[in-house]
């Protein structure tokens, strides 16, 4: 009787643990929407914040062109690494466009090298192309600060323009397009021009507008070669 009551209790107890464990990648967040889809998306945006606001903020272009977002405020590219199989292999899109990095650089997750982010984003791209997906990579935007941050060492600006130029590296050695966001909205300082952020580091509607043609070029492109 009394290995029964213990065996419970450590059943009991374990099911609570795995109720309360909190959803890392946040497998969750697009569950519903996935679900939803009628037809594949020609391309699915994966990303951080910058990716989620786009997809609120500006609507219709993701409507009006068969696009779908699959961003993730506060994310780092080890989550979207982890959740890239339901939000983006299993749409079945024709291109992927990633943008990450900023918050590997803000430490959100604790610390990540640059190679780290950059073995982050390679493997989704390898994922992806495992899968008949063609990627897009995307310049991190400019960044002189993370306001969330209070007495912080992190100073992004120098890190943001290392990795871009890794991404870029990378891009043109695969044959991927480069979607060049970081020269036109940063500022001399390799902060984001203010004219372009609601908060100096996420876009507002007007920084999207800048950004919708520079990637609409590369999907474009992309498509035309895959037909």
């Amino acid at each position: 009787m009394k290995k029964i009551f213990i065996s419970a209790f450590a059943l009991l107890a374990l099911t609570t643990f795995a109720a309360e464990k909190p959803d890392w990648a946040q497998l969750g967040r697009y569950t519903y929407q996935n679900a939803q889809l009628e037809k594949a998306p020609d391309v699915v945006f994966m990303g951080n914040s910058i990716t989620d606001c786009w997809a609120d903020t500006v609507p219709e272009f993701f409507e009006e062109n068969n696009y779908a977002g699959r961003g993730i405020s506060g994310q780092v590219s080890s989550q979207m690494l982890v959740r890239f199989r339901q939000d983006v292999i299993d749409l079945k899109p024709k291109a992927v466009v990633i943008l990450a990095g900023a918050n590997d650089i803000a430490e959100n997750d604790g610390y990540m090298s640059n190679e780290g982010i950059m073995n982050n984003i390679i493997s989704m791209c390898e994922l992806a192309e495992l899968h008949g997906i063609t990627p897009i990579l995307c310049s991190i935007l400019p960044c002189d600060h993370f306001y969330w941050l209070r007495n912080s060492n992190i100073y992004p600006a120098g890190r943001i323009l290392e990795i871009n130029k890794m991404i870029r590296e990378y891009a043109n050695k695969k044959g991927y397009e480069y979607v060049d966001y970081h020269s036109s909205m940063k500022t001399t300082k390799g902060g984001i021009n203010p004219s372009y952020s609601r908060d100096l580091i996420h876009p507002n509607r007007k920084g999207y507008e800048v950004m919708m043609p520079i990637v609409k070029r590369a999907i474009d492109k992309v498509i035309s070669k895959r037909k």
